[in-house]
């Protein structure tokens, strides 16, 4: 069935909600126009999601077994490798699934959980570069205080109130879904779920949903993009005051990582915003090839910035790597050596 025909097939025009016996039925969306090629088109997709999976499992990796990287800063990386692995994790069956097996069906209960998902790790990972702006903060402003204003419990606690606030600001949200009714056309613009598309959807008024997503949108990266701004004026202001040209080009080399990371997480998001809004005159399938792509663009590059950026991660890397290489001979060895004596 084309997606042409699923935009205009005769639902019934009786409002339609999850009090009813039958469940709602949304439709995902692929590369309209390019179902030809959608196929070859989902394979660079396809290695993305491969990237991504791969450079972020590997950091949290090192973080968790080399005991020189257990430090404030490696711990707020390995908080963003995780929000980014969950983050990719959200998107790829329906992503796959859709560009592979043209699966399209999903339920309001499955689609909801995936916009819970996946608007909670983008808000979590605004929170988490908020954090690491704090981490450079600490660490170029006040470096004799550093371990002791980042211990262990604090960063704990960062992670936790992270976590609370954006269960927080997401439940009201999802409740609210729940209570819209749908009508007509249920096919998303998507191949996830997403909250403006889904009220879109609705038949009823959604006014009080449009007003939800906005204020979670606001208190969590509309909040966390100026502090992290913020920030970095304090972290400039104090660099400036060293006297050293050499110190000042140290201290700022401490932030290039971080200030990569908070550029491909926003302008994306910010992109993808105004072309959403004044981008109408595209193609269908522009918008959804750069929703896509932006939405894999942060877990993709940060794990390539930071080990490329941070001389620490590179040695940590390049030593597990090694040391799986020296194992794996050295079981061979054996292996042979046995076969030999026998």
């Amino acid at each position: 069935m084309t997606e042409t025909s699923l935009s205009s097939q005769s639902f019934p025009m009786s409002v339609l909600n999850n009090t009813n016996a039958q469940p709602l039925i949304f439709f995902l969306t692929g590369i309209p126009g390019l179902k030809a090629t959608q196929y070859w088109i989902s394979i660079p997709f396809c290695l993305l999601y491969v990237v991504a999976f791969s450079g972020n499992s590997m950091i949290l990796f090192v973080v968790l077994c080399e005991w020189s990287l257990h430090k404030p800063m490696y711990y707020f990386l390995s908080m963003l490798s995780a929000t980014d692995l969950s983050l990719s994790l959200c998107t790829l069956s329906t992503t796959l699934g859709v560009f592979w097996f043209e699966a399209r069906e999903t339920n309001l209960n499955a689609c909801i959980a995936q916009m819970f998902f996946l608007h909670g790790f983008t808000f979590m990972e605004s929170g988490v570069l908020l954090a690491m702006a704090f981490d450079r903060f600490v660490a170029i402003c006040y470096p004799l205080r550093y371990t002791t204003i980042l211990t262990n419990a604090r960063i704990a606690k960062i992670g936790m109130s992270m976590l609370i606030r954006n269960v927080a600001v997401m439940l009201p949200v999802v409740l609210f879904v729940k209570r819209l009714s749908f009508c007509s056309s249920m096919v998303l613009s998507h191949s996830y779920c997403y909250h403006v598309d889904l009220i879109q959807l609705s038949c009823t008024d959604n006014r009080i949903n449009s007003i939800l997503g906005l204020f979670a949108l606001f208190s969590t990266t509309g909040f966390d993009c100026p502090c992290i701004l913020l920030s970095y004026i304090l972290i400039i202001r104090s660099v400036l005051s060293i006297a050293s040209s050499e110190e000042r080009q140290k201290a700022f080399n401490t932030c290039t990582s971080h200030i990569s990371a908070v550029a491909i997480f926003y302008i994306p998001l910010i992109s993808l915003s105004l072309v959403h809004r004044f981008g109408h005159p595209a193609p269908p399938f522009v918008h959804i090839i750069m929703a896509n792509v932006f939405l894999l663009i942060p877990p993709v590059l940060n794990p390539i910035i930071y080990s490329v950026k941070t001389k620490q991660i590179q040695k940590a890397i390049i030593k597990v790597l090694i040391q799986k290489h020296s194992k794996s001979n050295l079981q061979l060895f054996l292996i042979r050596d046995k076969a030999i004596y026998e």
